[in-house]
């Protein structure tokens, strides 16, 4: 069995953002020379996702305004517990949980085994600083 780790660095200027890293990912498979196998992806950052939907702009647009609903940023201690210990990203961490930590794709003779539109993406909700995710490819 093959195994393969690689780490990916992003750093969205944006306190929010969407990055596709589909080719990036494809590009690692190729590499791994994996035909056969599963494809871990995940963030290793609390405030950070990764998660596979349609790359359309408007989809990602309502994302943002639908985390932003569901867990708005507020940097004061009075909405958040989080906040009170000097913190201000309360609501990155809610919104991390709610579009997920990782993804896993079978990879089927050597490829991405993907339904129709899917696309690997890394979410951003505390940017503006480096932030690491772990690639790990296994198979045959």
């Amino acid at each position: 069995m093959k195994s393969t780790t690689e780490y990916l660095t992003f750093n969205v200027s944006a306190r929010m953002g969407f990055v596709n890293i589909t080719s990036d990912i494809e590009h690692l498979v190729t590499q791994s020379g994996v035909q056969e196998g599963l494809l871990l992806v995940n963030a290793m950052h609390i405030t950070a996702s990764v998660f596979i939907n349609d790359n359309e702009p408007g989809l990602h647009d309502d994302y943002k305004k639908w985390l932003e609903q569901l867990a708005p940023f507020d940097a004061s201690p009075q909405r958040y517990a989080h906040n009170r210990t000097g913190e201000d990203n309360a609501d990155a961490h809610m919104k991390r949980q709610i579009m997920g930590r990782e993804v896993v794709v079978a990879i089927t003779k050597g490829k991405l085994d993907f339904g129709p539109w899917e696309q690997i993406f890394y979410g951003e909700f505390d940017g503006r600083r480096p932030k690491r995710v772990l690639v790990k490819i296994i198979g045959e």
